[in-house]
């Protein structure tokens, strides 16, 4: 969802695991040469979605080590498709109150620029959970937990699932080595 943290918490998760970082919306504005709300208001939704599903598949073959991506990649089935098999797709879920409260006064967000935006993200929210969970393997309730918190609740979620050594994340190594034997 927009404003669930995903830029600035993948952004610690690729330093702890000492792996690239892309922003799917910096990938597309590069792309673009203009703000993605300049050309969502020219070219409008259908072109926008056109170009962000044209990012994710580059971004994902180049395999980079986290990816943050825009709120709206679930909409199209081939993006869902692409999250699950092809990555290990991390749903940061928020309440849409709490969206709210992290988004008020943002206004970059094309989609939040209307008359009642809590109204509008608890209809993003209903629309796009059930499409979150279809495309992650990991759900994690973000709240209000600090950021390394939440990096922190992902990496064990990589570890337990077997999908990272903690013996090759400097961070898990020294945490390992404070803990009392």
């Amino acid at each position: 969802m927009p404003g669930g943290g995903k830029s600035t918490v993948g952004r610690h998760l690729a330093r702890r695991l000492d792996a690239s970082f892309v922003d799917t919306d910096a990938a597309i504005e590069r792309r673009l040469g203009c703000s993605i709300r300049a050309f969502f208001e020219r070219e409008g939704e259908d072109q926008f979605r056109d170009i962000e599903s044209a990012v994710l598949a580059e971004l994902i073959a180049d395999a980079p080590g986290v990816i943050a991506t825009g709120g709206g990649i679930v909409l199209r089935d081939a993006n869902r498709r692409l999250l699950l098999e092809r990555t290990t797709c991390v749903y940061l879920r928020s309440s849409p109150e709490e969206l709210f409260r992290r988004l008020r006064h943002d206004m970059k967000r094309p989609l939040l620029q209307v008359a009642d935006p809590l109204g509008r993200l608890r209809e993003l929210f209903a629309q796009r959970d059930p499409l979150y969970r279809q495309a992650s393997r990991f759900i994690i309730e973000t709240g209000r937990p600090s950021v390394p918190t939440l990096v922190n609740m992902i990496l064990m979620q990589l570890e337990l699932a077997g999908e990272i050594d903690p013996n090759h994340v400097p961070s898990l190594i020294d945490a390992a080595r404070t803990l009392p034997t």
